[in-house]
């Protein structure tokens, strides 16, 4: 309740702001025609609940809880191949409740979601809270003091560091009353 709250009087404020949005016709074609797509390709022998498995395993192989450069960068390599795999699953059936459209649809953005988780750790040269590295088992101040963002930019990703964003009020007070 809390967060969609937030969220509602977060979209009514944006609204308020910049008034009524015209919709672009074809940016609704290309979209329909993207989420139809899987229904359009050839069967064969891959379909997207195998490529979503093959992503969980890859990602708790290379990326998991105790991490190490290499397997991260392994992953991020292997991101591509599945990255294509996804783009190619057939899907068969029609689109009234379809839980192999539906997981085709949610690939790409596991790949996103995915390379993004990736990549952020590969930047972290330390250890800190859930994030592990092996390979830099320690604490590093500085990384305290900077957060790790991952922008999409086209089909690549962009990796910065950004200062931390000093609390508000209502932030410390929350945390002094948890302590």
């Amino acid at each position: 309740l809390v967060f969609g709250r937030r969220a509602g009087l977060g979209a009514a404020e944006f609204a308020r702001a910049n008034g009524a949005v015209l919709v672009d016709s074809s940016q609704v074609e290309r979209a329909t025609a993207d989420a139809v797509a899987p229904f359009e390709r050839d069967s064969g022998p891959d379909n997207a609940f195998l490529v979503q498995q093959d992503l969980q395993k890859m990602m708790q192989l290379n990326v998991g809880i105790v991490r190490l450069e290499a397997e991260m960068a392994s992953a991020v390599s292997a991101l591509e191949g599945l990255r294509a795999r996804a783009a190619s699953v057939p899907v068969t059936g029609n689109r009234d409740f379809n839980p192999g459209w539906n997981t085709a649809m949610d690939l790409p953005h596991l790949m996103t979601v995915s390379e993004a988780v990736a990549r952020a750790a590969l930047e972290r040269k330390e250890s800190r809270g859930g994030h592990f590295r092996d390979d830099y088992p320690g604490k590093d101040a500085e990384w305290g003091k900077c957060n790790i963002v991952v922008r999409k930019q086209g089909d690549r990703m962009a990796v910065v560091r950004e200062p931390l964003v000093a609390l508000s009020e209502e932030q410390k007070k929350v945390i002094e009353e948890q302590a």
